[in-house]
């Protein structure tokens, strides 16, 4: 065990790279450019020279210099102008073209915002989907299982973002009411924190949960058709017992393959719900900096999300020795 998370550590580095060769590139091809808007917004504000400051800008950005120069110091494998040489590899994302602070300090102050929005969602999903699934594939074709495939089908089929508004949109209609858009840090008031995040993050949990309730039913009815299921039955052992100590650790292997799987769907969903719900975390930064087009910032979160993927299909890997003994990873 230990060589093959040895060794998959080693694979990640040369994905880690034609992960930064791509993320730095396609940011550059969004339509529009940043000195643009910073010009139109200096033109607004002051009315300066355009010619002389958009040249400035470029230079004290280093956006004048050659798109392997760029690449270069963003690893910090290319020194500065300074001399200097910082970059990934000196564990510095850089700085915000529009705000020039640290997008490390960045993302670590607004990271756990996203962390707990995410393991709200996570937690709602598994709540909702493997009772449902298991209850639907141990009930096989009657009522409780027509529905629950129903639920399901729902779930898959209705985008987060249309649910999302909706919930701000007629509740405000109907009864004048709607969920607070005012972020509250779980250090002032943990009660209104988590009221705040229990909509969105329900929202999220129901939208993925689909998908995992229809891997639990499938993965259950083939596991309930085993020998050694038929067995625990002409033994004469509970329904409860062999549903939980004998069938559902083998059905849940593939699940948590989708758990993994879910990853990159709870980051893109948080881009979306944390923008509606006004939730300063990670989703919300790539927003703003998507619509600002800086380039720094993106690339930096762009790399961190990718980093995590990637750790967390190491851990899904690992987890199915722990639940499967017949795994062995040699």
């Amino acid at each position: 065990m230990r060589a093959y998370v040895v060794r998959r550590f080693l694979l990640m580095i040369p994905t880690l790279g034609i992960v930064t060769v791509i993320v730095f590139l396609l940011v550059r091809f969004i339509p529009g450019d940043v000195i643009d808007m910073m010009m139109a917004q200096m033109s607004e504000q002051s009315g300066m020279g355009a010619e002389l400051t958009e040249e400035y800008l470029r230079e004290a950005m280093g956006l004048d210099q050659p798109m392997h120069v760029q690449y270069g110091r963003w690893l910090g494998v290319w020194p500065q102008e300074t001399g200097e040489v910082s970059g990934i590899f000196q564990g510095d994302l850089g700085e915000s073209l529009w705000k020039n602070e640290s997008i490390v300090q960045e993302i670590i102050q607004r990271l756990p915002v996203s962390l707990e929005l995410g393991v709200i969602a996570l937690l709602t999903a598994w709540i909702i989907a493997i009772p449902i699934g298991v209850y639907s594939a141990i009930r096989q074709d009657t009522w409780g299982d027509y529905v629950g495939r129903t639920i399901a089908i729902l779930a898959i089929s209705l985008p987060s973002f249309w649910i999302g508004t909706m919930v701000i949109v007629y509740p405000s209609i109907w009864w004048g009411w709607t969920p607070s858009l005012e972020y509250i840090p779980i250090v002032r008031d943990l009660g209104v924190n988590l009221v705040q995040f229990m909509i969105p993050g329900f929202i999220m949990g129901m939208v993925m949960s689909g998908t995992t309730m229809r891997m639990t039913r499938t993965m259950m009815l083939e596991v309930l058709r085993q020998d050694y299921i038929r067995t625990a039955w002409a033994k004469g052992l509970k329904e409860r017992t062999i549903i939980v100590r004998h069938a559902m650790k083998n059905a849940l292997i593939p699940v948590i393959t989708i758990a993994g799987m879910m990853l990159p769907f709870l980051i893109s969903g948080t881009v979306i719900i944390e923008q509606i719900f006004c939730l300063p975390g990670i989703g919300r930064l790539m927003f703003e900096a998507l619509t600002q087009r800086d380039y720094p910032v993106i690339s930096g979160i762009n790399l961190v999300l990718a980093t995590v993927v990637l750790l967390m299909n190491l851990l899904v890997d690992v987890t199915y020795a722990w639940l499967d003994p017949r795994v062995q990873y040699q």
